[in-house]
């Protein structure tokens, strides 16, 4: 958590608040070799990171992306999500531009856990138009066997 957003509409301090989240103050508190979600990850999240999302976690850097580039975290696979609309009431209708807890949520939906992301996402009013505006993309992302799989199926979505 870098502290980059305003406190009053932070997704991810809320989650963390619900208890549904652990805040990392800082990035070396992290679980070694959890997935890290980055808006420019070296590659893009898919169920070939399924293994280690369940063994080690996933996380995400709660960041303001408008303050310029989002530090990288060392010895951990930094993973971008595919194409994807926010539905939060900051960014409505914006490719790529997630909150973080709809960054959770895609990844877990695309993970096949999609039970666990209705739920994170039932805490915020929008949080079920998410789930509206990417039912397609998700669930086309969700039966993909491999990272080509999904940039194949994004294709079909940008």
């Amino acid at each position: 958590m870098l502290e980059e957003c305003d406190p009053k509409r932070c997704t991810a301090r809320k989650l963390v608040r619900f208890g549904l989240v652990e805040g990392a103050p800082r990035a070396g508190l992290l679980p070694r070799g959890c997935v890290v979600l980055h808006p420019s990850g070296e590659h893009v999240l898919s169920p070939e990171d399924l293994r280690d999302a369940e063994a080690r976690g996933i996380a995400v850097i709660d960041s303001s992306w408008k303050r310029g580039d989002v530090p990288r975290i060392p010895r951990h696979p930094a993973r971008a999500l595919p194409y994807l609309l926010a539905a939060n009431s900051v960014n409505y209708g914006k490719p790529f531009l997630l909150s973080s807890v709809e960054a959770f949520a895609a990844a877990l939906w695309i993970l096949g856990h999609p039970m666990q992301a209705e739920e994170i996402l039932s805490k915020f009013g929008w949080g079920r138009q998410f789930l509206v505006l990417n039912r397609e993309p998700l669930e086309a992302y969700a039966a993909a066997a491999t990272r080509e799989d999904i940039l194949a199926a994004q294709g079909e979505f940008i």
